[in-house]
C-alpha cells in the first residue's frame, strides 16, 4: 500500500531469450475519497519504462505511450494485457519466470513506492488469474 492505494496481483510477464521488452501488470484500488494518478515508473531491468495502453487505430489495435494512469476514488483501475500496463524497453538482463523484480512507482498524490514483483508465464486468452 502507499497512501490510499492498494497494490495487488502485480506480475511481470516472462520473456523469450534476447527479448528487448517486456509488460507489467497490476490492480490499483483507491480506498479514497479523491482520485489519484500514476504518473512515472521505473525499474533497473530496463533503459526506459513506460506507461502505455492499447488502442484501436482504425480497426488495428496498438500499444501507445501515455502520461498517467487515473485511478478513480473508491475504485480499482487494473492493468493488464490488451489494456493499461506498464512497458519495460531495452532489457538490461534476463526476464526468467519464478525471478522477482523491483518496480518503482510514483503516484501524483499518494507518492513513491517500489514493488517486489514476480516473473510469471502468461498465455494469451487464458483465464488462470496471476495471484
Amino acid at each position: 500500500t502507499v497512501g490510499k492505494l492498494e497494490i495487488t496481483q502485480a506480475w511481470i510477464r516472462a520473456t523469450p531469450p534476447n527479448a528487448k521488452n517486456a509488460g507489467a501488470f497490476m490492480i490499483i484500488s483507491n480506498h479514497g475519497t479523491a482520485a489519484d494518478r500514476l504518473v512515472a515508473v521505473s525499474s533497473e531491468i530496463a533503459n526506459k519504462t513506460e506507461l502505455h495502453n492499447h488502442i484501436n487505430d482504425e480497426g488495428v489495435m496498438r500499444m501507445r505511450e501515455v502520461s498517467h494512469i487515473v485511478i478513480p476514488a473508491h475504485s480499482s483501475t487494473e492493468l493488464k494485457p490488451g489494456s493499461y500496463h506498464i512497458m519495460f524497453k531495452g532489457l538490461t538482463k534476463a526476464i526468467k519466470e519464478g525471478d522477482m523484480v523491483m518496480i518503482n512507482l510514483k503516484f501524483e498524490n499518494a507518492g513513491i513506492t517500489t514493488l517486489h514483483t514476480p516473473i510469471k508465464k502468461y498465455k494469451s486468452g487464458s483465464k488462470h488469474k496471476h495471484n
